[in-house]
């Protein structure tokens, strides 16, 4: 341990805009042994925040993660759910999940109209924004060594 550790407690700043959930914490935090929690005008050791979600509409009206892009532009090219977990390298039941969440973001009833949704506010055309999509080695394997599967 460095010297800095041993002298005090972990001073700890929570960077929540939502100040239900900051009160939440803090009474959650508040007797955790080693740990102190500074108020904004304190410097702090470390700051908890909240996840970045990118916003990709134009109003800002569906909020989408980078994974959840990815997964976008997958339904668009019309992949299955093994599919889009092949090209990802994840699992078949964590495409099903992103899936589920994009349909449920666009009150859509199915995939085809999650795409649509997506299409009718831009959203689609901003594919490029991460980078587009790698296969993993373990797809590009299965390509190699099994032409017929898909």
């Amino acid at each position: 341990m460095s010297k800095s550790a041993e002298a005090g407690p972990i001073r700890l700043a929570l960077n929540v805009e939502d100040k239900a959930l900051a009160a939440r914490l803090a009474a959650l935090l508040a007797n955790v042994p080693g740990l102190r929690l500074v108020r904004g005008n304190e410097s702090a050791d470390v700051a908890l925040v909240p996840p970045t979600i990118v916003s990709v509409s134009a109003d800002g009206d569906v909020p989408l993660t980078p994974r959840e892009l990815e997964v976008l532009t997958l339904l668009a090219e019309g992949l299955s759910n093994k599919a889009i977990a092949r090209r990802l390298g994840i699992s078949v039941h964590t495409a099903k999940f992103h899936v589920g969440a994009l349909i449920d973001k666009f009150d859509a009833v199915g995939r085809t109209d999650a795409v649509t949704q997506a299409a009718r506010r831009g959203i689609s055309e901003r594919r490029s924004a991460f980078g587009g999509i790698r296969e993993s080695n373990r797809s590009l394997r299965n390509k190699r060594f099994n032409p017929k599967r898909t």
